[in-house]
């Protein structure tokens, strides 16, 4: 009996048809197990009653407290009309006069505020203004930077300026202003006078407070003003504000001006604001 031989396979075959041995354990990696993901709680008839039942306790409170209010007889209003107060009877109080009411003094001429000259004294008050008056453009020519005077008082309201000048033996001079401001946003007079006090901050001076001013000061400079053809100039100065008046006083002389001297000036001409 003839037994056919069996063909070999393929090569392809013979290497796809072995049989892998299978991994050992340890080295099969191993698959995580599914982590269970968080329930989703819907909304459902609970919630809608809920919501229902709210509304509905809402309105029915309206409703209650409508049909209590509508029960309850109407609360009167307070009359409008007010009792009549009893008018006060007999005069009214007699106006201030001029020595009393300072405004009555300040806003007439301001040129009988001023203090009076020495009897022998020298009138110079034409050489500062015009029958007693300082012009504005006047008064700024004598900042050492009229142009930026001129505009810092138009800023400041400048209403008018009074002067007296005067003059005593070949040197002593002297010289008294009163400005007056509208000051109807800030005090201009104040703020005048704490600039000049502020520009005598840088000579060597001697300075005393004037009573009754409040900030108010006089200086005297120690060291005169010298200037070539001229006698050395020793000055003093003065200054305060009462109200809407700035005051200034200057004096000048050969000889050294004394406290005595500038104080007695700037306290008199205070009292007459």
């Amino acid at each position: 009996m003839e037994v056919t031989e069996i063909p070999e396979a393929p090569p392809e075959v013979q290497e796809t048809s072995e049989v892998q041995e299978a991994p050992e354990a340890s080295a099969v990696p191993a698959v995580p197990e599914p982590q269970a993901l968080p329930r989703v709680r819907r909304r459902g008839r609970t919630t809608l009653l809920i919501a229902t039942a709210a509304v509905l306790g809402v309105v029915a409170g309206t409703c209650v407290g409508y049909l209590v209010q509508a029960d309850r007889e109407p609360t009167e209003l307070p009359s409008l009309s007010q009792p009549s107060l009893p008018q006060a009877k007999g005069k009214g109080p007699q106006p201030l006069s001029a020595a009393q009411d300072r405004r009555v003094r300040t806003d007439g001429d301001l040129r009988k505020l001023l203090v009076e000259r020495p009897s022998g004294a020298r009138d110079t008050t034409s050489v500062e203004g015009v029958d007693g008056w300082v012009g504005l453009d006047v008064y700024a020519d004598g900042y050492t930077k009229p142009t930026e005077a001129y505009s810092t008082l138009i800023d400041d309201e400048f209403r008018r300026a009074a002067v007296t000048a005067w003059q005593t033996g070949r040197t002593h001079s002297v010289v008294i202003r009163l400005v007056q401001y509208r000051q109807e946003d800030r005090l201009a007079a104040r703020e005048r006078v704490a600039d000049e006090l502020y520009g005598e901050a840088e000579y060597d001076t001697d300075s005393w407070s004037l009573p009754g001013t409040g900030d108010g000061m006089a200086y005297v400079r120690k060291q005169p003003e010298n200037k070539a053809g001229y006698l050395p100039m020793y000055t003093a100065e003065a200054h305060a504000w009462r109200g809407d008046i700035a005051m200034q006083i200057f004096v000048s002389d050969s000889r050294p001006i004394t406290k005595a001297k500038i104080m007695d000036l700037a306290e008199r001409q205070m009292e007459r604001l």
